[in-house]
């Protein structure tokens, strides 16, 4: 992983620092994007902290928007002068509601960063890619990608659809030696899921974590560098062959009939 250069979006907090921390820690080159200015400067200082050696730089990005998609892949290739990987984090729940009765705006607000924020960033990386004759590339899927989950139509609906452009974009530049494939973490303690607690249990978020943990297979929760490890593997040169394939990491969770 020495010297090879990855672009991390949402890199500010939960899945995506963690993984750029795993990343840093194997002496790769970062670009590090959020929407969050001040989270993602934090998120720096721990990086160049922890590994002094490793050289970080961030953008500031709304993933939902093309050209700021073009800026941070622009910054990558100016300041670095390829791109290894990318890992295409980027992403937000939005609301919990019935289908019937979603907010339109919400639903396009996810529609705009789950979907659109993931397309942008392979439309402009993988020409580099392609130049390069070798890319990695992981979409996060979620376990909303695979099956259905109450009361989140939307963020189902776009995770499901980035499931369907991994294995498009695998079999179209697989013969460019980009191999691009989904993860689909369950329910992993990042500040997005602890949010999802407390739509469901205002008055007692921490009730409702215990009660989602007790249906999993393993009775417990995963953890951010459970999933920083599984990216690692597949945006690094240790995975030769893995292509198109949306990987669950949910402690089983999601072989559970329906949502019991």
């Amino acid at each position: 992983m020495k010297g090879k250069v990855f672009i991390v979006t949402g890199a500010a907090m939960g899945l995506g620092l963690a993984a750029a921390e795993e990343l840093a820690a194997s002496g790769a080159k970062l670009v590090l994007v959020d929407y969050n200015s001040d989270a993602l400067t934090e998120a720096k200082k721990h990086i160049s902290s922890s590994y002094p050696d490793t050289e970080v730089e961030t953008y500031v990005a709304d993933v939902s928007k093309e050209e700021d998609v073009k800026g941070y892949v622009a910054l990558a290739t100016s300041r670095f002068g390829r791109i290894d990987g990318l890992y295409n984090n980027a992403g937000i729940e939005g609301k919990q509601a019935p289908l019937v009765d979603y907010d339109l705006e919400v639903f396009k607000r996810v529609v705009d960063i789950n979907l659109m924020g993931v397309y942008f960033a392979m439309r402009h990386v993988i020409p580099v890619m392609q130049a390069q004759n070798y890319g990695r590339i992981v979409n996060v899927a979620s376990v909303g990608g695979i099956r259905g989950v109450v009361n989140q139509t939307a963020y189902v609906a776009t995770k499901h659809a980035v499931s369907g452009m991994t294995k498009n974009a695998a079999i179209e530049y697989g013969k460019y030696g980009i191999l691009t494939n989904a993860i689909a973490p369950g329910a992993i303690l990042t500040p997005m899921v602890a949010e999802a607690f407390k739509q469901v249990n205002p008055d007692d978020p921490k009730a409702a974590e215990t009660e989602y943990a007790q249906r999993n297979p393993t009775r417990g929760l995963g953890q951010p560098k459970d999933v920083a490890k599984l990216v690692k593997f597949l945006i690094s040169e240790e995975n030769g062959y893995v292509n198109g394939q949306t990987i669950a990491i949910d402690g089983g969770e999601s072989n559970l009939y329906g949502n019991s």
